[in-house]
Protein backbone atom coordinates (compact mmCIF):
# COMPACT_ATOMS: atom_id res chain seq x y z
CA UNK A 1 0.00 0.00 0.00
CA UNK A 2 2.91 2.23 1.01
CA UNK A 3 4.75 0.94 -2.45
CA UNK A 4 2.66 2.42 -5.15
CA UNK A 5 2.43 5.73 -3.46
CA UNK A 6 6.56 6.12 -3.79
CA UNK A 7 5.82 5.38 -7.39
CA UNK A 8 3.97 8.44 -7.65
CA UNK A 9 6.12 10.87 -6.52
CA UNK A 10 8.87 9.25 -8.24
CA UNK A 11 7.31 10.08 -11.96
CA UNK A 12 10.81 10.79 -13.95
CA UNK A 13 10.33 14.50 -14.92
CA UNK A 14 12.38 17.26 -15.65
CA UNK A 15 10.62 19.67 -13.98
CA UNK A 16 10.49 20.34 -10.19
CA UNK A 17 6.96 19.53 -8.97
CA UNK A 18 5.04 22.76 -8.36
CA UNK A 19 2.61 23.53 -5.41
CA UNK A 20 -0.10 22.68 -6.94
CA UNK A 21 1.09 19.30 -8.16
CA UNK A 22 2.09 18.80 -4.57
CA UNK A 23 -1.48 19.53 -3.72
CA UNK A 24 -3.21 17.58 -6.01
CA UNK A 25 -0.61 14.70 -5.01
CA UNK A 26 -1.99 15.45 -1.46
CA UNK A 27 -5.77 15.56 -1.73
CA UNK A 28 -5.36 12.21 -3.81
CA UNK A 29 -3.30 10.56 -1.59
CA UNK A 30 -5.88 11.82 1.58
CA UNK A 31 -9.06 10.63 -0.69
CA UNK A 32 -7.68 7.53 -0.79
CA UNK A 33 -6.78 6.82 2.76
CA UNK A 34 -10.54 8.15 3.08
CA UNK A 35 -11.73 5.22 0.26
CA UNK A 36 -9.81 2.67 1.91
CA UNK A 37 -11.12 3.88 5.64
CA UNK A 38 -14.80 3.47 3.73
CA UNK A 39 -13.92 -0.31 1.64
CA UNK A 40 -13.24 -1.59 4.87
CA UNK A 41 -15.31 -0.19 7.28
CA UNK A 42 -18.56 -0.86 5.00
CA UNK A 43 -18.01 -3.88 2.49
CA UNK A 44 -20.03 -3.70 -0.64
CA UNK A 45 -22.88 -6.57 -1.23
CA UNK A 46 -20.71 -8.13 -4.22
CA UNK A 47 -17.53 -8.17 -1.85
CA UNK A 48 -20.01 -9.91 0.66
CA UNK A 49 -21.38 -12.53 -1.66
CA UNK A 50 -18.02 -13.13 -2.99
CA UNK A 51 -16.21 -13.91 0.16
CA UNK A 52 -15.66 -17.98 1.46
CA UNK A 53 -17.99 -18.93 3.90
CA UNK A 54 -16.65 -18.90 7.40
CA UNK A 55 -17.73 -21.88 9.57
CA UNK A 56 -19.70 -20.84 12.49
CA UNK A 57 -17.98 -20.75 15.78
CA UNK A 58 -18.54 -20.42 19.55
CA UNK A 59 -16.29 -17.48 19.76
CA UNK A 60 -18.26 -15.67 16.19
CA UNK A 61 -21.81 -14.35 17.13
CA UNK A 62 -23.27 -15.86 14.60
CA UNK A 63 -27.16 -16.02 14.31
CA UNK A 64 -28.06 -19.83 14.11
CA UNK A 65 -30.04 -20.64 10.74
CA UNK A 66 -34.27 -21.15 11.52
CA UNK A 67 -35.18 -24.64 12.45
CA UNK A 68 -37.02 -26.79 10.01
CA UNK A 69 -40.81 -26.91 10.32
CA UNK A 70 -40.60 -30.31 10.98
CA UNK A 71 -38.28 -33.21 11.59
CA UNK A 72 -39.82 -36.70 10.79
CA UNK A 73 -37.95 -40.08 12.41
CA UNK A 74 -40.16 -42.19 11.45
CA UNK A 75 -44.22 -42.64 11.70
CA UNK A 76 -44.98 -43.06 15.13
CA UNK A 77 -41.08 -42.13 16.28
CA UNK A 78 -40.35 -43.62 19.89
CA UNK A 79 -39.33 -41.34 22.71
CA UNK A 80 -35.69 -43.40 22.23
CA UNK A 81 -35.77 -42.38 18.95
CA UNK A 82 -36.48 -39.20 19.23
CA UNK A 83 -34.10 -38.64 21.79
CA UNK A 84 -30.86 -40.18 20.01
CA UNK A 85 -32.12 -38.27 16.73
CA UNK A 86 -32.17 -34.53 18.67
CA UNK A 87 -29.24 -35.66 20.63
CA UNK A 88 -26.96 -36.38 17.48
CA UNK A 89 -27.97 -33.15 16.04
CA UNK A 90 -26.94 -31.03 19.20
CA UNK A 91 -23.65 -32.94 19.25
CA UNK A 92 -23.15 -32.55 15.40
CA UNK A 93 -23.59 -28.74 15.71
CA UNK A 94 -20.67 -28.33 18.16
CA UNK A 95 -22.61 -25.43 19.60
CA UNK A 96 -23.45 -26.85 22.93
CA UNK A 97 -21.45 -28.57 26.18
CA UNK A 98 -22.97 -31.91 26.97
CA UNK A 99 -25.77 -31.73 25.60
CA UNK A 100 -28.57 -34.51 26.53
CA UNK A 101 -31.92 -34.91 25.43
CA UNK A 102 -34.66 -37.10 27.81
CA UNK A 103 -38.45 -38.14 25.92
CA UNK A 104 -41.49 -39.09 28.46
CA UNK A 105 -44.62 -39.43 26.38
CA UNK A 106 -43.42 -36.70 23.49
CA UNK A 107 -42.37 -34.73 26.11
CA UNK A 108 -38.90 -33.11 25.33
CA UNK A 109 -36.30 -32.12 27.77
CA UNK A 110 -33.29 -30.37 26.50
CA UNK A 111 -29.77 -30.10 29.10
CA UNK A 112 -26.33 -29.00 28.61
CA UNK A 113 -24.81 -25.66 28.08
CA UNK A 114 -24.19 -22.88 25.36
CA UNK A 115 -22.67 -19.43 24.43
CA UNK A 116 -25.97 -17.59 23.91
CA UNK A 117 -29.25 -17.37 23.85
CA UNK A 118 -29.50 -17.61 19.93
CA UNK A 119 -28.06 -21.19 20.02
CA UNK A 120 -30.36 -22.00 23.44
CA UNK A 121 -33.70 -20.77 21.22
CA UNK A 122 -32.46 -22.88 18.04
CA UNK A 123 -32.35 -25.94 20.20
CA UNK A 124 -36.00 -25.85 21.26
CA UNK A 125 -37.18 -24.50 18.05
CA UNK A 126 -35.60 -27.68 16.86
CA UNK A 127 -36.89 -29.75 19.37
CA UNK A 128 -40.57 -28.76 18.30
CA UNK A 129 -40.30 -29.08 15.19
CA UNK A 130 -39.31 -33.11 15.59
CA UNK A 131 -41.85 -35.71 14.76
CA UNK A 132 -44.46 -36.98 17.18
CA UNK A 133 -42.84 -34.49 19.59
CA UNK A 134 -45.86 -32.73 22.56
CA UNK A 135 -44.17 -30.42 24.46
CA UNK A 136 -40.40 -29.10 24.97
CA UNK A 137 -38.51 -28.66 28.23
CA UNK A 138 -35.65 -26.12 27.42
CA UNK A 139 -33.37 -26.41 30.28
CA UNK A 140 -30.01 -25.49 28.67
CA UNK A 141 -27.78 -23.13 30.30
CA UNK A 142 -26.35 -20.08 28.77
CA UNK A 143 -22.40 -19.50 29.78
CA UNK A 144 -21.53 -15.82 31.17
CA UNK A 145 -18.75 -14.85 28.81
CA UNK A 146 -15.54 -13.81 30.72
CA UNK A 147 -14.54 -10.48 31.69
CA UNK A 148 -11.32 -10.59 29.85
CA UNK A 149 -11.93 -12.19 26.45
CA UNK A 150 -9.95 -10.67 23.74
CA UNK A 151 -10.91 -13.63 21.65
CA UNK A 152 -13.81 -11.16 19.76
CA UNK A 153 -11.27 -8.97 18.76
CA UNK A 154 -8.46 -11.14 17.58
CA UNK A 155 -11.35 -12.59 15.09
CA UNK A 156 -12.48 -8.87 14.12
CA UNK A 157 -8.67 -8.12 13.46
CA UNK A 158 -8.27 -11.42 11.56
CA UNK A 159 -11.56 -11.18 9.46
CA UNK A 160 -10.31 -6.94 8.70
CA UNK A 161 -6.84 -8.13 7.29
CA UNK A 162 -8.69 -10.65 4.97
CA UNK A 163 -10.82 -7.83 4.00
CA UNK A 164 -7.56 -6.01 3.25
CA UNK A 165 -5.79 -8.69 1.71
CA UNK A 166 -8.51 -9.07 -0.61
CA UNK A 167 -8.54 -5.39 -1.31
CA UNK A 168 -5.05 -5.51 -2.43
CA UNK A 169 -5.99 -5.57 -6.25
CA UNK A 170 -8.50 -2.92 -5.73
CA UNK A 171 -6.10 -1.03 -4.20
CA UNK A 172 -3.46 -1.58 -7.22
CA UNK A 173 -6.01 -0.95 -9.51
CA UNK A 174 -6.90 2.51 -7.77
CA UNK A 175 -3.28 3.61 -8.03
CA UNK A 176 -3.19 3.43 -11.14
CA UNK A 177 -5.82 4.89 -12.11
CA UNK A 178 -4.36 7.92 -9.61
CA UNK A 179 -1.26 7.97 -11.18
CA UNK A 180 -2.62 8.28 -14.51
CA UNK A 181 -5.52 10.95 -13.22
CA UNK A 182 -2.45 13.11 -12.43
CA UNK A 183 -0.35 12.55 -14.93
CA UNK A 184 -3.29 13.66 -17.55
CA UNK A 185 -3.93 16.46 -14.94
CA UNK A 186 -0.21 17.77 -15.13
CA UNK A 187 -0.64 17.39 -19.16
CA UNK A 188 -3.46 19.45 -18.91
CA UNK A 189 -2.60 21.98 -16.48
CA UNK A 190 0.15 22.73 -19.24
CA UNK A 191 -1.25 22.64 -22.11
CA UNK A 192 -4.37 25.21 -21.02
CA UNK A 193 -1.61 27.44 -19.71
CA UNK A 194 0.40 27.05 -23.26
CA UNK A 195 -2.70 27.98 -24.99
CA UNK A 196 -3.69 30.45 -22.75
CA UNK A 197 -0.42 31.90 -23.32
CA UNK A 198 -1.23 32.40 -26.77
CA UNK A 199 -4.08 34.84 -26.40
CA UNK A 200 -2.10 37.15 -23.94
CA UNK A 201 -4.59 36.36 -21.62
CA UNK A 202 -3.32 37.73 -17.83
CA UNK A 203 -1.28 35.41 -15.65
CA UNK A 204 -2.84 34.95 -12.69
CA UNK A 205 -6.31 34.21 -14.41
CA UNK A 206 -3.84 31.97 -16.86
CA UNK A 207 -2.61 29.96 -14.14
CA UNK A 208 -6.02 30.07 -12.03
CA UNK A 209 -7.61 28.26 -15.74
CA UNK A 210 -4.71 25.96 -15.95
CA UNK A 211 -4.95 24.81 -12.40
CA UNK A 212 -8.93 24.26 -12.35
CA UNK A 213 -8.40 22.29 -15.35
CA UNK A 214 -5.89 19.85 -13.73
CA UNK A 215 -8.00 19.56 -10.67
CA UNK A 216 -11.32 18.90 -12.51
CA UNK A 217 -9.25 15.99 -14.61
CA UNK A 218 -8.28 14.64 -11.51
CA UNK A 219 -11.59 14.73 -9.80
CA UNK A 220 -13.04 12.55 -12.99
CA UNK A 221 -10.08 10.03 -11.61
CA UNK A 222 -10.96 9.94 -8.04
CA UNK A 223 -14.76 9.43 -9.27
CA UNK A 224 -14.01 6.63 -11.25
CA UNK A 225 -11.88 4.60 -8.60
CA UNK A 226 -15.21 5.51 -5.94
CA UNK A 227 -16.86 4.01 -8.89
CA UNK A 228 -15.07 0.80 -9.58
CA UNK A 229 -14.97 0.51 -5.44
CA UNK A 230 -18.61 0.79 -5.13
CA UNK A 231 -18.56 3.45 -2.96
CA UNK A 232 -20.48 5.94 -4.41
CA UNK A 233 -22.82 7.13 -2.10
CA UNK A 234 -19.59 7.79 0.39
CA UNK A 235 -17.68 9.73 -2.54
CA UNK A 236 -21.04 11.77 -2.25
CA UNK A 237 -20.48 12.41 1.09
CA UNK A 238 -16.85 12.57 1.51
CA UNK A 239 -17.34 15.52 -1.69
CA UNK A 240 -20.26 17.24 0.77
CA UNK A 241 -18.51 17.57 3.03
CA UNK A 242 -15.30 18.51 1.29
CA UNK A 243 -17.18 21.29 0.36
CA UNK A 244 -19.02 22.05 3.64
CA UNK A 245 -15.10 22.38 4.72
CA UNK A 246 -14.33 24.88 2.02
CA UNK A 247 -17.01 27.12 3.23
CA UNK A 248 -15.83 27.19 6.64
CA UNK A 249 -12.55 27.89 5.36
CA UNK A 250 -13.94 30.62 2.83
CA UNK A 251 -15.89 32.19 5.83
CA UNK A 252 -12.47 32.01 8.04
CA UNK A 253 -10.13 33.08 5.69
CA UNK A 254 -12.83 35.77 4.23
CA UNK A 255 -9.83 38.97 3.88
CA UNK A 256 -7.52 36.66 2.38
CA UNK A 257 -9.80 35.56 -0.49
CA UNK A 258 -11.33 39.28 -1.08
CA UNK A 259 -7.70 40.00 -1.66
CA UNK A 260 -6.70 37.16 -3.82
CA UNK A 261 -10.33 38.02 -6.30
CA UNK A 262 -9.27 41.68 -6.03
CA UNK A 263 -6.26 41.07 -7.78
CA UNK A 264 -7.84 38.95 -10.54
CA UNK A 265 -10.41 41.51 -11.02
CA UNK A 266 -7.33 44.24 -10.98
CA UNK A 267 -5.54 42.19 -13.12
CA UNK A 268 -8.09 41.78 -15.78
CA UNK A 269 -8.83 45.42 -15.87
CA UNK A 270 -5.38 46.72 -15.92
CA UNK A 271 -6.16 49.95 -14.32
CA UNK A 272 -2.31 51.20 -13.78
CA UNK A 273 0.58 49.39 -15.11
CA UNK A 274 4.26 49.14 -13.32
CA UNK A 275 5.63 52.54 -12.83
CA UNK A 276 2.92 54.32 -13.11
CA UNK A 277 1.99 57.58 -10.70
CA UNK A 278 -0.73 56.60 -9.13
CA UNK A 279 -3.08 58.11 -5.82
CA UNK A 280 -4.59 55.34 -3.84
CA UNK A 281 -6.75 55.44 -0.53
CA UNK A 282 -4.28 58.91 -0.22
CA UNK A 283 -1.31 57.36 -1.02
CA UNK A 284 0.82 58.79 -4.02
CA UNK A 285 3.69 56.83 -5.04
CA UNK A 286 4.49 54.57 -7.97
CA UNK A 287 3.45 51.20 -8.91
CA UNK A 288 6.33 48.10 -8.33
CA UNK A 289 4.25 45.38 -8.57
CA UNK A 290 0.69 43.69 -7.77
CA UNK A 291 0.69 40.16 -6.19
CA UNK A 292 -2.31 38.24 -4.89
CA UNK A 293 -2.55 40.02 -1.98
CA UNK A 294 -1.10 43.44 -2.17
CA UNK A 295 -0.01 46.34 -4.75
CA UNK A 296 2.83 47.71 -3.42
CA UNK A 297 4.01 51.49 -4.22
CA UNK A 298 6.72 53.23 -3.85
CA UNK A 299 6.13 57.14 -2.54
CA UNK A 300 8.16 60.18 -3.43
CA UNK A 301 9.92 59.99 -0.65
CA UNK A 302 11.48 56.59 -1.08
CA UNK A 303 8.85 54.48 1.39
CA UNK A 304 7.27 51.43 0.26
CA UNK A 305 3.52 50.89 1.20
CA UNK A 306 1.90 47.68 0.67
CA UNK A 307 -2.09 48.02 -0.02
CA UNK A 308 -4.44 45.12 -0.01
CA UNK A 309 -6.02 44.23 -2.90
CA UNK A 310 -9.79 44.73 -1.77
CA UNK A 311 -8.88 48.22 -0.90
CA UNK A 312 -7.30 48.75 -4.02
CA UNK A 313 -10.37 47.62 -5.62
CA UNK A 314 -12.92 49.65 -3.94
CA UNK A 315 -11.15 52.52 -3.48
CA UNK A 316 -11.16 55.33 -5.84
CA UNK A 317 -7.41 55.47 -8.57
CA UNK A 318 -6.05 58.55 -9.59
CA UNK A 319 -3.64 57.52 -12.56
CA UNK A 320 -1.55 60.54 -13.40
CA UNK A 321 0.29 58.73 -15.86
CA UNK A 322 -2.54 57.21 -18.01
CA UNK A 323 -2.30 61.29 -19.61
CA UNK A 324 0.95 62.57 -19.00
CA UNK A 325 -0.54 66.10 -19.57
CA UNK A 326 -1.12 67.43 -15.90
CA UNK A 327 -2.53 71.19 -15.02
CA UNK A 328 -0.86 72.53 -12.30
CA UNK A 329 -2.34 76.05 -10.21
CA UNK A 330 -1.56 78.55 -8.07
CA UNK A 331 -2.92 81.89 -6.44
CA UNK A 332 -1.23 85.44 -6.27
CA UNK A 333 -2.94 88.93 -5.21
CA UNK A 334 -2.16 92.20 -6.60
CA UNK A 335 -3.28 95.87 -5.69
CA UNK A 336 -6.52 97.28 -6.01
CA UNK A 337 -4.88 100.41 -7.64
CA UNK A 338 -3.08 97.79 -10.24
CA UNK A 339 -5.00 97.09 -13.72
CA UNK A 340 -5.91 93.95 -13.44
CA UNK A 341 -5.69 93.07 -17.72
CA UNK A 342 -1.93 94.47 -17.43
CA UNK A 343 -1.06 91.86 -14.67
CA UNK A 344 -2.91 89.15 -16.88
CA UNK A 345 -0.78 90.29 -19.72
CA UNK A 346 2.59 90.50 -17.87
CA UNK A 347 1.71 86.79 -16.41
CA UNK A 348 0.72 85.50 -19.53
CA UNK A 349 3.85 86.62 -21.35
CA UNK A 350 5.77 84.37 -18.60
CA UNK A 351 4.11 81.17 -19.11
CA UNK A 352 4.45 81.49 -23.20
CA UNK A 353 7.73 82.23 -23.00
CA UNK A 354 8.36 79.47 -20.31
CA UNK A 355 9.73 76.34 -22.20
CA UNK A 356 7.72 73.45 -19.87
CA UNK A 357 4.48 74.89 -20.24
CA UNK A 358 2.72 73.78 -22.92
CA UNK A 359 0.37 75.63 -25.07
CA UNK A 360 -2.16 73.29 -26.07
CA UNK A 361 -4.16 73.36 -23.73
CA UNK A 362 -3.56 76.92 -23.17
CA UNK A 363 -2.77 78.65 -19.86
CA UNK A 364 -5.07 81.06 -18.09
CA UNK A 365 -5.37 83.51 -15.97
CA UNK A 366 -8.14 84.01 -14.40
CA UNK A 367 -9.59 86.24 -11.33
CA UNK A 368 -10.36 84.25 -8.40
CA UNK A 369 -11.33 86.37 -5.65
CA UNK A 370 -11.34 90.06 -4.00
CA UNK A 371 -9.75 89.77 -1.20
CA UNK A 372 -9.02 92.07 2.19
CA UNK A 373 -6.21 94.27 0.52
CA UNK A 374 -5.94 92.23 -2.98
CA UNK A 375 -7.28 91.29 -6.03
CA UNK A 376 -6.68 87.48 -6.04
CA UNK A 377 -5.15 86.25 -9.91
CA UNK A 378 -5.80 82.12 -10.14
CA UNK A 379 -3.04 81.10 -13.10
CA UNK A 380 -3.55 77.98 -14.38
CA UNK A 381 -0.83 76.19 -16.76
CA UNK A 382 -0.34 72.66 -18.75
CA UNK A 383 3.15 70.40 -18.37
CA UNK A 384 4.25 66.92 -19.77
CA UNK A 385 4.20 64.99 -16.70
CA UNK A 386 6.27 62.38 -18.55
CA UNK A 387 8.90 64.97 -19.12
CA UNK A 388 8.70 67.59 -16.43
CA UNK A 389 8.38 67.61 -12.38
CA UNK A 390 4.67 69.51 -11.70
CA UNK A 391 6.38 70.48 -8.53
CA UNK A 392 9.50 72.08 -9.76
CA UNK A 393 8.03 73.87 -12.86
CA UNK A 394 5.17 75.02 -10.91
CA UNK A 395 8.24 77.11 -8.66
CA UNK A 396 9.84 78.07 -11.39
CA UNK A 397 6.50 79.36 -12.56
CA UNK A 398 5.88 81.30 -9.38
CA UNK A 399 9.40 83.03 -9.10
CA UNK A 400 9.15 84.10 -12.86
CA UNK A 401 5.58 85.77 -12.14
CA UNK A 402 6.73 87.37 -9.26
CA UNK A 403 9.85 88.76 -10.94
CA UNK A 404 7.82 90.16 -13.66
CA UNK A 405 5.16 91.77 -11.88
CA UNK A 406 7.49 93.78 -9.30
CA UNK A 407 9.36 94.75 -12.70
CA UNK A 408 6.19 95.73 -14.62
CA UNK A 409 5.48 97.90 -11.32
CA UNK A 410 2.37 95.70 -9.56
CA UNK A 411 2.25 95.84 -6.27
CA UNK A 412 1.64 92.60 -4.32
CA UNK A 413 0.36 94.05 -0.93
CA UNK A 414 0.22 91.48 2.09
CA UNK A 415 -2.99 91.04 3.50
CA UNK A 416 -1.73 90.20 6.72
CA UNK A 417 0.29 93.41 7.61
CA UNK A 418 -0.76 95.96 5.30
CA UNK A 419 -3.50 98.72 5.21
CA UNK A 420 -4.99 100.24 2.32
CA UNK A 421 -6.57 103.29 2.57
CA UNK A 422 -8.60 104.47 -0.90
CA UNK A 423 -7.68 108.56 -0.44
CA UNK A 424 -4.39 109.70 0.23
CA UNK A 425 -3.39 110.29 3.98
CA UNK A 426 -2.21 114.29 4.47
CA UNK A 427 0.79 114.70 5.89
CA UNK A 428 1.75 117.75 8.04
CA UNK A 429 5.17 118.81 10.53
CA UNK A 430 4.68 120.06 13.46
CA UNK A 431 6.86 122.28 15.42
CA UNK A 432 7.94 121.16 19.27
CA UNK A 433 5.13 123.49 20.75
CA UNK A 434 2.43 121.90 18.12
CA UNK A 435 2.47 124.98 15.35
CA UNK A 436 2.77 124.06 11.88
CA UNK A 437 6.29 123.99 10.43
CA UNK A 438 6.94 126.01 7.25
CA UNK A 439 9.07 126.11 4.63
CA UNK A 440 9.69 122.44 5.01
CA UNK A 441 8.42 119.89 2.49
CA UNK A 442 8.01 116.02 3.82
CA UNK A 443 10.11 114.15 2.44
CA UNK A 444 8.88 111.13 0.82
CA UNK A 445 10.66 107.68 1.67
CA UNK A 446 10.71 106.06 -2.06
CA UNK A 447 9.57 102.30 -2.49
CA UNK A 448 12.33 99.27 -1.89
CA UNK A 449 13.82 98.21 -4.84
CA UNK A 450 13.39 94.54 -6.31
CA UNK A 451 16.14 92.48 -5.08
CA UNK A 452 17.94 91.13 -8.21
CA UNK A 453 16.39 87.68 -9.32
CA UNK A 454 17.51 85.35 -12.46
CA UNK A 455 15.14 85.15 -14.86
CA UNK A 456 15.79 81.56 -16.41
CA UNK A 457 13.40 78.73 -16.36
CA UNK A 458 14.85 76.91 -13.72
CA UNK A 459 17.96 77.86 -11.06
CA UNK A 460 20.14 75.22 -9.57
CA UNK A 461 18.07 75.28 -6.47
CA UNK A 462 14.85 73.73 -8.61
CA UNK A 463 17.23 70.81 -9.83
CA UNK A 464 16.08 71.78 -13.03
CA UNK A 465 12.63 70.47 -14.42
CA UNK A 466 12.98 67.03 -15.55
CA UNK A 467 11.09 64.36 -13.56
CA UNK A 468 12.41 62.58 -10.75
CA UNK A 469 10.90 58.96 -11.65
CA UNK A 470 13.81 57.64 -13.04
CA UNK A 471 15.65 58.40 -9.53
CA UNK A 472 12.60 56.75 -7.81
CA UNK A 473 12.69 53.54 -10.15
CA UNK A 474 16.22 53.35 -9.81
CA UNK A 475 15.92 53.15 -6.17
CA UNK A 476 13.45 50.85 -6.31
CA UNK A 477 15.33 48.42 -8.30
CA UNK A 478 18.37 48.46 -6.09
CA UNK A 479 15.80 48.21 -3.01
CA UNK A 480 14.70 44.96 -1.17
CA UNK A 481 11.05 43.75 -2.53
CA UNK A 482 9.20 43.73 0.97
CA UNK A 483 6.34 41.87 -0.85
CA UNK A 484 7.42 38.06 -2.51
CA UNK A 485 5.08 36.46 -5.06
CA UNK A 486 4.51 37.12 -9.20
CA UNK A 487 4.24 40.56 -9.99
CA UNK A 488 0.62 40.50 -12.10
CA UNK A 489 1.14 43.94 -14.10
CA UNK A 490 1.93 44.39 -17.38
CA UNK A 491 5.21 46.46 -17.96
CA UNK A 492 5.08 49.75 -18.85
CA UNK A 493 4.24 50.67 -22.79
CA UNK A 494 7.41 51.93 -24.97
CA UNK A 495 5.69 54.99 -25.41
CA UNK A 496 4.26 55.52 -21.53
CA UNK A 497 7.01 56.69 -18.84
CA UNK A 498 6.18 57.70 -15.31
CA UNK A 499 5.72 60.90 -15.00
Amino acid sequence: MIQPQNDVNQIPTTRKMTPSGRLVVGVGVTLLLILSFFYFAFPTPAQAQSGPAATPTPVIDDTPPEAPNRVDVEPLARDEQISARLTSILKATGWFVDPAVQVQDGVVFLTGQTKTDEYKKWAGDLARSTQDVVAVVNQIRVLEPPIWDFQPAFARLREQWRGMVRALPLIGFSLFILLIAWVIARLGVIATRNSLRRREINPLLRNVIARAAGIFVFLIGLYVVFQVAGLTNAALTVLGGTGLLGLILGIAFRDITENFLASIFLSLQNPFCAGDLVEIAGITGFVQMLTTRTTVLMTPDGNHVQIPNATVYKSTIHNYTSNPNRRADFTVGIGYDDAIPAAQEVIMQVLAEHPAVLNDPEPLVLVDSLGSATVNLHIYFWLDGSRHSWLKVKSAIIRLVKRALQDAGVSMPDEARELIFPAAVPIQLLEADGAPLTGAAPRRRDAPQAAAESTTASTDAEGGLRSEAEEIEGQARHSRTPEDGENLLKPPADTQKSP
